[in-house]
């Protein structure tokens, strides 16, 4: 079985508008299943990729707070 789990996740997106965009990483957050990770990661992958080095560092920053948010909270 050859699954190329990218190539599948960007199928299942490929004409959604911005709208069911959200509202999919917002049911995967509230879903808090594990399955959705990887989808959430590809859906990332493509964030990062369009965006530019100022935007990448907002990025990390934000991350780095909520890790560290997180990790408090626990």
């Amino acid at each position: 079985m050859n699954l190329n789990l990218r190539k599948a996740i960007l199928s299942n997106i490929a004409t959604n508008d911005q709208d069911q965009l959200e509202a999919t990483i917002v049911d995967a957050i509230q879903a808090g299943e594990e399955k959705m990770l990887p989808g959430l990661g590809v859906l990332f992958e493509l964030i990062w990729q369009q965006s530019d080095e100022q935007e990448k560092q907002e990025m990390i920053d934000a991350l780095e707070q909520g890790v560290k948010h997180a990790t408090n909270t626990q």
